[in-house]
């Protein structure tokens, strides 16, 4: 019996090429390369599943391309690269990989908060730049940490990774907003308190966005809830680009009405918003949050778990659509 296709969209471990290829026959792009829409169908055509990385976008005219597809696993725990509702109307699964980046995508967003808040970017470019000549009081002074009020909007897993180190590790009172409020337990593990929206943004000296994208999210913070900031407080966004309206907070940061941001995620990446790129008061990082080796081997291990299990007895790990399991 002939073993299912799969294509691998983007280079990945060797290793995991290597244990996909024990069940499937792997056609991969080891190379690297950036294909446009009509090279991934074109790449994709008689492909019985799909490994992607979030940089692939599966929508109606992929899938009507592509009819023998079966399922897309994607790599990272985003999936805004998946057009569900197509996918589950074309019978395809989706899958994800949440859990195993919680914790390590929490370490980064706190590293991130702080290096936003110390504002280590701005010295080192200062340093190396040649511009240390002498001690001043005031020479880059930023934002204590420690004791601070720290706001979180998007209470899921990551979120509460970081509520967690900022309240028992740093002292601070934490704050949060989400679509929904968390079960008692979970509160008070994190030291967090449930507030409104407009009271987390009013309040918070650290605000950090761990957000899911989705067309109702699309610019949560735009001109007029970055205008309910302090001007003091920071921004750090590690959940999808836009969540954010880059151009409104470059010119937040340009007229000083925040203090600083940190951001790992853009609208449009691998672009960034020039003007983000002319201020200093921003850290920027090439969304790289979950990015350790161990993690990533995690992650791209769970996808391959995902088509394995699907392929063998319709039982992947993490369904993002499972309705479409029942039509198999």
């Amino acid at each position: 019996m002939s073993k299912p296709k799969i294509l691998v969209a983007r280079a990945i471990f060797p290793e995991i090429i290597a244990y996909l290829e024990q069940h499937f026959e792997v056609y991969s792009n080891q190379a690297d390369e950036t294909w446009s829409k009509a090279r991934l169908i074109e790449k994709l055509k008689g492909m019985d599943g799909a490994f992607t990385t979030g940089g692939d976008r599966i929508d109606a005219e992929v899938l009507a391309a592509c009819p023998a597809l079966k399922i897309c696993a994607n790599m990272p725990v985003g999936y805004n690269n998946f057009d569900l509702d197509a996918m589950t109307a074309a019978g395809v699964l989706a899958t994800n990989a949440p859990d195993v980046l919680t914790e390590t995508t929490a370490d980064f967003g706190f590293a991130l908060l702080m290096a936003t808040a110390r504002r280590i970017t701005e010295s080192e470019h200062f340093l190396r730049a040649g511009k240390w000549t002498q001690w001043s009081f005031d020479m880059f002074a930023g934002a204590d940490i420690h004791g601070s009020t720290l706001g979180i909007l998007g209470m899921g897993r990551i979120g509460q990774g970081i509520a967690r180190r900022g309240a028992h590790g740093f002292g601070m009172k934490v704050i949060y907003h989400n679509r929904s409020r968390l079960d008692a337990t979970l509160e008070a593990e994190c030291k967090a308190r449930y507030v409104s929206k407009e009271e987390l943004l009013q309040t918070a000296d650290h605000l950090v966005l761990v957000l899911p994208y989705s067309p109702a999210s699309h610019h949560t913070m735009g001109a007029a809830e970055l205008a309910m900031m302090k001007p003091t407080a920071t921004l750090v966004n590690i959940a999808r680009g836009g969540i954010v309206d880059d151009a409104a907070l470059a010119a937040a940061l340009r007229d000083r009405r925040i203090a600083a941001a940190g951001l790992d995620v853009f609208e449009g990446e691998p672009k960034v918003h020039p003007d983000l790129l002319t201020v200093p008061n921003v850290v920027l990082t090439p969304h790289i949050a979950s990015a350790t080796v161990p993690t990533r081997l995690a992650m791209a291990r769970l996808a391959a778990d995902n088509l394995i299990g699907f392929f063998r007895d319709k039982k992947p790990l993490t369904p993002l659509n499972p309705a479409v399991l029942a039509t198999k």
